[in-house]
């Protein structure tokens, strides 16, 4: 791993989500909250 002493916060949070994969397409976030926020609606009611 590289040398972290010399990465912002952000650099490092931003490496971080790379090695777990994570997806920073915008309309997809949107797409999936979409789906979560549904769900928690519905089982409330």
């Amino acid at each position: 791993m590289p040398d972290t002493k010399d990465k912002t916060q952000l650099e490092k949070f931003k490496e971080a989500a790379r090695d777990l994969e994570c997806d920073d397409d915008e309309a997809r976030f949107k797409e999936r909250l979409g789906k979560l926020a549904k769900v928690k609606s519905e089982k409330a009611k």
